[in-house]
């Protein structure tokens, strides 16, 4: 009995009621346009006037599920009224035709289905109506499609009230059955197609990357910014009374770089919101000289020595090799110590770009602190190993083989050492 009557206390059973007298709507819209063809072309037999009738309403209900909109439409109403829960309709090219057609099927289904639930709801109310009624007006003959029934008054007559009470339930358990199926059958035709989730999930994945690749970009540019504005800031205030020229210098440049970064700022926040007004500011090798200034504006000696035409290093690797630079050159100003120069190589030839940064390993920071490296040096492992390059980083001592120029002087032999390798011609 509990599973008689409660689909009699579910909103569910009359929002479904609802979507159901939707299809039945779609019915008397369309019944003109399906009775043309009937009209114009003369059909002597009724059974072929009713086949063609029928086949205008199956190509006017395929027409009509061909635009997005209806797609669009049918999801709206299957969520509000059948809770289904579905998604937005997927915009991927590959789906489109078949999910077309899925929709054209389950307009059919809402339709008919609609339709004829709705017409069944109906008859069992009237009879839930009617019947008691007739028996409390003094009993009269009830006929419906060739079926009568004599209603007598009295308590011969009194079965009207059970049978009313049970045609009321059963139109409730209708509504409740067609919303159910419905609901059902929504996942499947107006849900993803297993193509679409697979579009969709290689969307979503790219979309991870980009903002992955962003916070890397972040990280780099914002990190590098504040390490050399805070060594540039402890630098002005030595020279604030001493040498306020160079104070003012340094503060300048904290300005630039500061300036630098909120450009590097507003572009991942730009593109995190989506607005397409964003441009990314890209920096390559071109813009390397401009780094080496600011670092030196930040008090670091630094010893630079470019090898080979760096204008012919491809577009991707030369974007992706200043900041793998920058991100060196941070490294060595947050450990380094700053009474030993840093020593930066870029060289490239026809086949490898190789970059080299050395700098010397401060007592607060020594070798064994380093080893296991941070966030930076994992963003250049990944930037070097999307570039099928090679990347090495660790502990070295001094190099007798490189020429003076390439190697700091160090005090006690010790130093840090990243060298990268990227092939030029894979990525061109």
């Amino acid at each position: 009995m509990h599973r008689t009557i409660q689909p009699l206390c579910r909103r569910s059973t009359y929002s479904g009621a609802v979507f159901a007298f939707t299809g039945a709507a779609m019915n008397v819209f369309l019944l003109p346009f399906a009775l043309v063809p009937v009209g114009l072309w003369e059909v002597p037999s009724a059974s072929l006037r009713t086949a063609l009738f029928a086949a205008a309403m199956v190509a006017l209900i395929v027409l009509l599920g061909l635009p997005r909109a209806t797609r669009l439409i049918s999801v709206s109403l299957a969520n509000r009224l059948l809770g289904a829960e579905l998604p937005e309709p997927a915009k991927h090219p590959l789906s489109r035709w078949s999910t077309r057609l899925r929709t054209s099927v389950w307009l059919q289904l809402h339709v008919g289905l609609g339709g004829l639930s709705t017409g069944l709801v109906l008859l069992l109310l009237m009879a839930g109506l009617v019947l008691p009624a007739t028996w409390l007006s003094g009993g009269d003959r009830i006929a419906c499609f060739g079926l009568s029934v004599d209603i007598v008054p009295g308590w011969r007559g009194a079965w009207v009230w059970p049978a009313a009470a049970a045609a009321l339930v059963v139109s409730v358990q209708t509504c409740a059955a067609a919303t159910a199926f419905l609901r059902v059958m929504a996942q499947r035709l107006l849900g993803h197609s297993a193509a679409e989730r697979l579009a969709e999930l290689e969307e979503r994945q790219l979309i991870l990357a980009q903002r992955n690749r962003l916070a890397q970009e972040l990280h780099d540019s914002i990190g590098h910014t504040l390490t050399a504005s805070t060594i540039q800031a402890a630098v002005a205030g030595e020279l604030l009374e001493a040498d306020p020229d160079a104070a003012r210098r340094a503060l300048r440049s904290i300005e630039e770089s500061s300036r630098s970064a909120l450009d590097d700022l507003d572009h991942v926040l730009g593109t995190l919101r989506e607005e397409a007004s964003a441009t990314a500011p890209e920096r390559t090798l071109a813009n390397v000289n401009d780094l080496f200034e600011r670092i030196r504006q930040a008090g670091t000696e630094l010893q630079v020595d470019i090898v080979g035409d760096l204008t012919h290093v491809p577009t991707t690797v030369s974007r992706e090799a200043y900041r793998i630079v920058q991100e060196g050159l941070t490294n060595a100003m947050r450990h380094g110590d700053q009474a030993v120069p840093v020593a930066v190589t870029v060289s490239a030839d026809i086949a490898w770009l190789e970059i080299v940064v050395v700098n010397a390993i401060s007592g607060r920071h020594s070798a064994a602190t380093r080893t296991g490296g941070g966030r930076g040096l994992v963003g250049v492992t990944e930037r070097v190993r999307l570039l099928r390059g090679e990347v090495v980083a660790g502990p070295a001592a001094t190099d007798p083989d490189r020429p003076e120029t390439t190697m700091p002087r160090l005090v006690g032999g010790g130093c840090w050492k990243l060298v990268v390798r990227v092939p030029l011609r894979l990525a061109a």
